[in-house]
């Protein structure tokens, strides 16, 4: 089969969603599929080797070309040239950095032309996008990486007469973080051209019960597909002196940074905790900079500046080795996370986990029969957590084997691939013998 999967980027950073579908396609593709992942508005940061042996593919609805055609119609007629230089890697990189300067009205903008896209301005960029699928890859199924791009669903369907899957990753946050009246006609646009797609997956049990409820009836079936990853270089963590907690995650307001320095604030001033170190990793932009800043701040006044480490954008080979230096791992996200692909990668090094008792975290513990689960947003209640476990050398052993064990059944790549493969043979129709525009084969 021949799949071609559209992925936005992100120009700076380390994206969860790239390196799930990264992780899948070389799957797909070690098994026979010919997969292609095509870049949306930037270039995609991954942290293994990508599909597809490096093949050069274009960005497309690069975000410059993107902005200019919002701002200035001059640029929807651009000649092809011009919309080229527009979207060179280098610039395409450049703009990412200060993505945050743009406003939050700007990015409600986009993001429903996005998802109304065939009444946009952006019908050039569209067009683009199309006939390089009709013309080039001429794939068998295209699969949209986010929900956030089912507005391209009619057009795929109408020109390439091709089957249209849809991934849920978490849309939620950020359509909610848009002002009105753009989060409202997202939320209904977003729920209407879902109708299009052929097939929903969700990650989690979770996401996909939490968008049913937020979207109501969309007529398209949804099934779940948990994430996985390749687990080649990740090995039980070596023992740790003095002992460490580690976060490894975007730091930012959402995946609960706050929360988790509060928790070491606690264990260190409370608790009577003398030697632990907390270690911080993860994708860290210019945007994320301020709270960073205040938190080290606040660590610094608490007097434990020199027991915590900060180590942001680690390549993948760093990562490891972060995790692999800890003792006990936690991200106390405060939002519906539809996953937690950081989860799987910590209990890939077995190592012990604390999570909050939301979101998909009780599901994703429960599969790995492993974990340790606290209230929400509860500093107190998270130090406890770590300290008990801190006490406990024999019970943190049986939870890291535990998880190690549990994400080799169910959260490798491969256990990924074959349930994609599964719920596409049990559910996507196959596509005519004949493409609109194309002559019916002889009989």
């Amino acid at each position: 089969m021949k799949i071609v999967f559209l992925t936005p980027g992100t120009g700076s950073y380390y994206c969860g969603a790239c390196m799930r579908d990264n992780a899948l396609a070389r799957e797909l593709h070690q098994a026979g599929d010919e997969v292609t992942i095509a870049p949306m508005y930037l270039p995609h940061v991954l942290d293994e080797a990508e599909a597809g042996g490096g093949r050069e593919v274009p960005v497309f609805f690069g975000g410059i070309n993107v902005y200019l055609q919002q701002k200035i119609p001059l640029f929807r007629r651009t000649p092809a040239f011009v919309d080229r230089l527009l979207n060179s890697a280098a610039l395409l990189r450049w703009a990412a950095r200060h993505s945050h300067m743009t406003t939050a009205r700007e990015q409600g903008e986009m993001s429903l032309q996005m998802l109304e896209v065939e009444s946009s301005p952006l019908g050039k960029e569209l067009e683009k996008l199309l006939s390089w699928l009709e013309q080039i890859e001429k794939p068998d199924l295209v699969c949209l990486s986010t929900a956030l791009l089912a507005g391209f669903g009619p057009g795929l369907k109408r020109r390439l007469g091709v089957p249209v899957v849809t991934f849920f990753q978490g849309e939620d946050s950020f359509l909610d973080g848009l002002p009105e009246p753009f989060r409202s006609r997202c939320w209904t646009a977003l729920a209407a051209r879902l109708r299009d797609s052929d097939l929903v997956l969700s990650p989690s049990r979770f996401y996909a019960d939490f968008m049913a409820r937020r979207l109501g009836a969309i007529g398209t079936p949804v099934e779940i597909v948990p994430n996985g990853i390749h687990l080649e270089g990740y090995a039980p963590a070596a023992p740790t002196t003095p002992p460490a907690i580690g976060y490894l995650a975007r730091m930012n307001r959402d995946k609960g940074l706050e929360v988790l320095v509060d928790a070491f604030l606690v264990l260190a001033r409370d608790l009577g905790d003398t030697t632990t170190r907390l270690r911080i990793a993860g994708a860290a932009t210019a945007g994320d900079q301020p709270l960073i800043t205040s938190l080290q701040k606040k660590i610094s006044a608490a007097g434990l500046g020199d027991r915590v480490e900060w180590s942001p954008n680690l390549t993948r080979e760093q990562k490891v080795a972060f995790l692999r230096g800890l003792t006990v791992f936690s991200v106390p996200a405060i939002y519906e996370e539809a996953f937690g692909l950081y989860v799987i990668e910590a209990m890939a090094c077995a190592l012990p986990v604390v999570q909050p008792a939301s979101a998909a975290f009780p599901e994703l513990l429960a599969a790995a029969g492993s974990g340790v689960t606290v209230p929400p947003r509860d500093p107190s209640a998270l130090a406890r957590a770590w300290r008990d476990l801190l006490a406990d050398p024999a019970r943190r052993q049986a939870l890291g084997d535990s998880a190690r064990a549990g994400v080799q059944r169910h959260f490798s790549a491969a256990a990924m691939a074959a349930s994609f493969r599964r719920v596409v043979s049990d559910r996507v129709p196959r596509r005519p013998t004949s493409r609109p525009g194309s002559p019916d084969p002889a009989p």
